[in-house]
């Protein structure tokens, strides 16, 4: 049974005071309380203003803590001075929830920012959340609540809007209200600085109104807890994402207005990618997509087939598709040959399919049936000019009849107004995506593609180690450690290929010379030809600096170099430290691609790898494409995809394609770097030099900084790894080994399987209920599960051809108040008494204990006699359930 969310009272509140309720005409306090009074909200509303008895016709009180009533909400409209005192008004009588309208905090510099400061200890200290400040307020049409100085008000629906900026939840509702969109909420949240977006889709994920939720975003202040938050929302309910700031001066507009810092745009597009949710620039798109995905209009790939009356609009169609990187789909000869049949010998003879102005409703559906066969279509886009013989109704149903006779996606443009108006509203009545510009309907196959090319990537749960030995990696974690007691930060190039060999990343043998006879025997030592390079903490780009002299073939050529790489250095940067000059093997490889490989440090999302084309040219072809860790083989494989340079590794003049494999596992090291050690800062393998015979880094710097000591080993990172350190194989009496471990969305057959093959008794026990076998929507649940804020652990046997068979699974998520988690737990008939749901329960309360919940809870069945006893050697205790005498309610405290 799952406990009320803990904002519930938040955004649900049976009661409200308005602080700062105005009689001034076009105060904010004023139409903030005249809103609530004309939405016709079905709670108690008071007005406090110690000026006036009365208020709009309500009575006024001096203070809150006049009223001598429960109140639910407060919404405070004063000036920012005294906030303060008010919320501490508001905690002392008993009010657990503040929205603040007033602006003047952190956005105002560093005096706003220590009352903001000031007020949140405050609130603190009485248990008050805080929603703002600086916003607009809340809007809940099923409750009649307009909570806004908003002068347009919403009307009811199941689109659930989350804005940081007020003025874009004022624009969108004004949008809204012409294109009848309606609402279950709209929240605006100011500057976060309480109650956060993480929370919000949290409290939303629980809300049966909400279908669909959009997001306006400027900034995030715990990414942590967004991408937990978002990649566990977006698993349940489609989101829709606008984030400003994609440019410098958008950056820093957002910095003015809300007083946060926007991030990295790259890597918040990769951040979004990761959880499962499409982000679009503009709030028509906004609406578009959420229309579209409600229609259930399901590309599930980018390959785009047109067909036009028109070689203009099929042309503008093309040239949108290929600024978004959609690619148009290649006939086959087969297609090819049926369109030949069908259409006029003048037809377009490729894609754009132009089937010739004078098209008929005929003519339309003959082409769409043929695309629709063809295997490299993805969606169609049928466009229908208005032309003096053009039948726009008529092709508009011959289109919805097609669509029910094919799987394809089919998206629409009726071009015009007057004339294709009926055609394009029967269209979208269809559940057809239709609109008046090419343009607008291509990118909004664009943005729905990308939304279920997303979904896959949300599925992936990298572990954050795979096949490194404790011993490989705690040489590099001493090395390291070893680094800064000597208050350096910078490792030397022979230090950071140490560090990367204890990865498994392939390096060039490098020894650093400090004079030049030391060069001299280094070179005969490591064989000719070598490459020199300059050894320097403060140099970074060395070629620039004059510190690089390739393919040095001779014992005298080595000690000129060493000479005139130290005086080139120190004429160009006088003040830098030169430790020396670095030998290493000139890796002369023909078919070899240079490539790079970075990790940097986002101030918001933390640890993130680039990948894109490398060498000397880096900066100038600006190739890079970003992820965020951990990475398994599929999304290093989709690193890779999203560069320039993915074209270059296959097959290239004359050169052979690269071995891939080989790639893909420096990606994975790098990532399993970035998740073992926290310190790392920065790293830049350029070049990595991949041939057909492997790959190997032939230059390599690594910055490193103080990790804050957690006891999250993963506390650094945004998106939480597959916890592979909770695996644990469990040898039994007869020699069978049960392993033990967190669940993998691979699982869900397992996990079906295990739940069909339970007793109707087990299966009423753990559901409750008469439950056959689990839904697709509890399936994705159940194994889908985010690791910072749930765990579920399989107990499993091998079975035939490498398939493992489940025989039982614990699991707990995090309860509404986030300080406790409620479990469940099921084991196999044919398992129970031989102590599987025992390791079990012991596994899981330890996972809760170290990630410092106060308690393990639960509800069972009063019947259920062998869960109590469980529960009671495991330290449970049982309690009457509040609600249902059919139920009892155990309780594991955590903490003694």
């Amino acid at each position: 049974m799952q406990e009320q969310h803990y904002l519930t009272s938040l955004f649900e509140p049976k009661s409200v005071a308005v602080i700062g309720a105005s009689e001034r005409e076009n105060s904010v306090g004023s139409v903030l309380f005249k809103n609530i009074l004309e939405s016709g909200y079905k709670g108690r509303l008071y007005a406090i203003n110690p000026k006036h008895e009365t208020i709009q016709g309500v009575q006024s009180y001096k203070s809150i803590e006049e009223i001598g009533a429960r109140v639910e909400l407060a919404i405070i409209a004063t000036r920012p001075q005294t906030v303060p005192e008010i919320v501490e008004q508001c905690g002392r009588s008993g009010i657990k929830n503040v929205i603040i309208i007033t602006a003047g905090f952190a956005e105002a510099g560093h005096s706003g920012a220590a009352l903001e400061r000031k007020t949140l200890e405050i609130a603190r200290s009485y248990g008050v959340r805080v929603l703002g400040p600086n916003c607009l307020g809340i809007i809940r049409p099923e409750l009649g609540l307009n909570a806004t100085f908003a002068s347009v008000n919403a009307t009811a629906g199941n689109l659930a809007l989350v804005s940081q900026s007020g003025a874009m939840c004022s624009a969108v509702l004004d949008w809204a209200a012409a294109n009848k969109v309606g609402f279950s909420s709209v929240i605006s949240l100011g500057s976060t600085a309480d109650v956060d977006f993480g929370e919000i889709l949290d409290y939303l994920v629980c809300d049966n109104r909400s279908h669909y939720i959009l997001l306006y975003i400027e900034g995030i202040r715990n990414s942590r807890r967004f991408m937990s938050a978002l990649r566990s929302a977006a698993r349940i309910k489609p989101i829709i994402l606008l984030k400003a700031g994609r440019h410098a001066a958008g950056s820093a507009a957002v910095k003015v207005h809300s007083g946060m810092l926007a991030g990295s745009d790259s890597v918040f597009d990769a951040a979004v990618r990761r959880a499962g949710v499409v982000r679009v620039k503009n709030v028509g798109q906004l609406f578009y997509a959420s229309k579209a995905l409600a229609s259930k209009f399901c590309p599930l790939g980018k390959r785009l087939a047109i067909i036009t009356n028109g070689g203009g609009p099929g042309a503008m169609a093309a040239d949108r598709a290929g600024d978004m990187k959609i690619p148009l789909a290649e006939l086959s000869a087969a297609t090819l040959k049926v369109l030949n049949a069908k259409l006029p010998s003048t037809w377009s003879q490729s894609n754009p399919i132009d089937i010739v102005g004078d098209a008929t409703p005929e003519r339309y559906r003959e082409a769409i049936l043929a695309v629709a066969e063809e295997e490299g279509v993805d969606g169609i886009l049928v466009i229908l000019s208005p032309q003096a013989m053009t039948q726009p109704m008529e092709v508009a149903q011959g289109v919805i009849a097609v669509s029910e006779q094919t799987s394809k996606p089919i998206i629409a443009c009726w071009m015009g107004e007057q004339q294709v108006l009926a055609g394009r509203t029967a269209l979208e009545n269809a559940g057809i995506p239709a609109f008046r510009m090419p343009e607008t309907a291509v990118e909004l196959y664009y943005h729905i593609s990308t939304y279920y090319r997303n979904q896959k990537l949300l599925l992936q749960t990298p572990e954050a180690t795979s096949h490194l030995t404790r011993q490989e990696t705690e040489g590099a974690k001493m090395l390291i450690e070893a680094v800064l007691q000597e208050h350096r930060k910078v490792l030397s190039e022979m230090e950071s290929k140490a560090v990367l060999r204890a990865f498994r990343i392939p390096v060039a043998q490098t020894m650093v010379a400090r004079t030049p006879t030391e060069s001299l025997l280094l070179a005969e030592q490591i064989g000719f030809p070598v490459a020199m390079k300059v050894d320097s903490p403060d140099i970074v780009r060395k070629s620039e600096a004059g510190g690089v002299r390739l393919n040095i073939t001779t014992a005298p050529s080595v000690r000129n170099a060493y000479h005139d790489i130290i005086e080139t250095v120190q004429r160009k940067h006088p003040d830098a430290r030169i430790n020396g000059v670095s030998i290493e093997p000139y890796l002369a490889r023909p078919n070899g691609r240079e490539l790079m490989i970075g990790v940097i440090r986002d101030p918001i999302f933390g640890p993130i790898i680039t990948f894109g084309s490398g060498g000397t040219e880096v900066e100038i072809f600006s190739d890079r494409a970003v992820a965020l860790p951990p990475l398994n083989r599929f999304l290093a494989q989709d690193l890779i995809r999203s560069t320039r340079a993915a074209r270059l590794l296959g097959e290239y003049h004359n050169m052979p394609a690269i071995k891939m494999e080989a790639l893909e596992e420096v990606l994975l090291n790098i990532s399993e770097m970035v998740c073992e050690l926290p310190w790392l800062q920065e790293l830049d393998l350029n070049p990595l030099i991949v041939d057909e015979n492997g790959a190997i880094a032939a230059d390599a710097r690594i910055v490193i900084d103080y990790a804050p000591t957690t006891g999250d080993r993963y506390s650094h990172m945004a998106i939480h790894p597959y916890p592979a350190h909770l695996v644990q194989e469990w040898e039994q009496p007869d020699g069978r080994i049960i392993t033990i471990r967190p669940i993998r969305p691979e699982d869900a057959e397992m996990e079906q399987n295990f739940v069909k093959h339970l007793s109707d008794e087990s299966k009423y026990y753990r559901f409750m209920d008469t439950l056959r076998e689990l839904t697709q929507s509890m399936l994705v649940r159940f194994t889908q599960i985010d690791y910072d804020r749930e765990m579920a652990l399989v107990a499993t046997l091998p079975g035939e051809g490498g398939k493992e068979t489940q025989i039982g699974v614990a699991r707990y998520v995090t309860n509404p108040d986030g300080e406790t988690v409620e479990f469940a737990l099921a084991v196999a008939d044919d398992w129970q008494m031989h102590g599987v749901g025992r390791k079990l329960m012991t596994m899981l309360i330890d996972v809760a204990r170290q990630k410092g919940y106060r308690a393990v809870v639960g509800d069972v069945l009063a019947m259920n006699s062998k869960m109590f006893r469980l529960m009671t050697t495991l330290g449970f205790t049982i309690h009457p359930h509040h609600e249902d005498p059919a139920v009892k309610r155990v309780v594991c405290s955590l903490h003694s």
